[in-house]
């Protein structure tokens, strides 16, 4: 079905990050059903959101939604709003079964991270439920620190953050 011999970037396993566009929206709004029914959202989210892709994230200067493809077909996704001046929120992180855990969420979460320092925001902020170990694990090898943990709709839910002021990259020359 899917193979690595079209590798179009180094990204793993042959997929390819680009900017999601509006003749996404469908494959998109099935990747996020694909969540619902493996029980990842909240009751109240109804994906508006995605359902008004261009207006929520590709018109806004400073958001941004990005897809994963293996051969022309969607196998992920991940978005980035602004929520302050200084500060931005991962959202809609989702990689299709069958193709978890194969670096395919690190892609685009280095896509977004990347984002976000050109855009030079301060923090980012994402939460997950604390019951996606893999995502977890994830967050925490990207250096993200954890915040509070809550309860919403009987789902624990943690956040985190990553605060890009503190990046240790700069120029310390004399």
């Amino acid at each position: 079905m899917f193979s690595d011999a079209h590798n179009h970037d180094d990204t793993p396993r042959g997929a390819a990050i680009r900017t999601a566009s509006e003749n996404d929206v469908p494959v998109l709004l099935e990747l996020f059903e694909r969540s619902r029914i493996e029980g990842q959202l909240r009751e109240n989210d109804t994906g508006a959101d995605i359902d008004h892709l261009v207006a929520g994230y590709l018109e806004c200067k400073d958001s941004g939604f990005w897809v994963a493809e293996i051969e022309s077909a969607i196998v992920g996704m991940i978005g980035v709003q602004r929520v302050s001046d200084d500060s931005a929120e991962i959202r809609r992180l989702r990689v299709r079964d069958g193709f978890r855990r194969k670096g395919i969420g690190s892609s685009l979460m280095e896509q977004a991270i990347s984002f976000c320092r050109e855009r030079q925001f301060l923090k980012v902020v994402l939460d997950v439920r604390i019951e996606r170990g893999a995502a977890l694990a994830m967050f925490d090898t990207f250096g993200f620190l954890q915040g509070r943990e809550r309860e919403v709709e009987g789902r624990k839910l943690r956040d985190f953050y990553l605060d890009l002021y503190s990046d240790t990259t700069t120029d310390t020359q004399i």
